[in-house]
């Protein structure tokens, strides 16, 4: 199935992918080859993509929109960050800086003062 995650300033990964989990509002999904289709919420968290390839990446995505129809799965949302190398605390701490750097560094992501 084709897999597109995109972010509201780039596209992050396009490709080739065996199993994509994440967590919508109503729970944790699994999406693998001839998925229902479906249109759902995403909670803020982790994309855990398996490709074609035995790669896997995650994401740290701050909400959004999964799409799932005729196996292509596109993850849209406004903030996202990419690790390759199957890291979610880096791909986190990297969505955190950016969240930060946007917002001027003054209040932490979770908009408590720190």
């Amino acid at each position: 199935m084709n897999v597109a995650l995109v972010a509201a300033d780039r596209m992050l990964w396009s490709g080739q992918a065996t199993v994509v989990n994440t967590r919508t509002l109503a729970g944790d999904i699994g999406i693998m080859a001839n998925h229902t289709p479906i249109l759902s919420v995403l909670e803020p968290g982790k994309v855990d993509v398996r490709t074609v390839d035995d790669g896997h990446w995650v994401a740290a995505i701050d909400g959004g929109f999964i799409s799932v129809a005729k196996n292509q799965v596109s993850i849209l949302c406004d903030r996202a960050e990419i690790s390759h190398e199957s890291d979610f605390e880096e791909a986190k701490r990297k969505l955190d800086e950016a969240v930060a750097k946007e917002s001027g560094g003054g209040a932490r992501p979770d908009n408590r003062q720190g």
